[in-house]
């Protein structure tokens, strides 16, 4: 089993609170700015 400190991890660009890698993500990790759906959601008020 790969340990949770051992996944690659990200910065969320709403929230600023870090996420790590999900299984889900595998395919498109290099797109993945937002931590939830709630963010992405809220990414009209993201900095940037």
């Amino acid at each position: 089993m790969i340990k949770k400190r051992d996944l690659p991890q990200k910065t969320c660009a709403v929230c600023g609170r870090p996420f790590f890698w999900r299984k889900k993500w595998e395919k498109n990790w290099e797109q993945v700015r937002y931590c939830s759906d709630r963010c992405r959601k809220q990414k009209s008020k993201a900095p940037g």
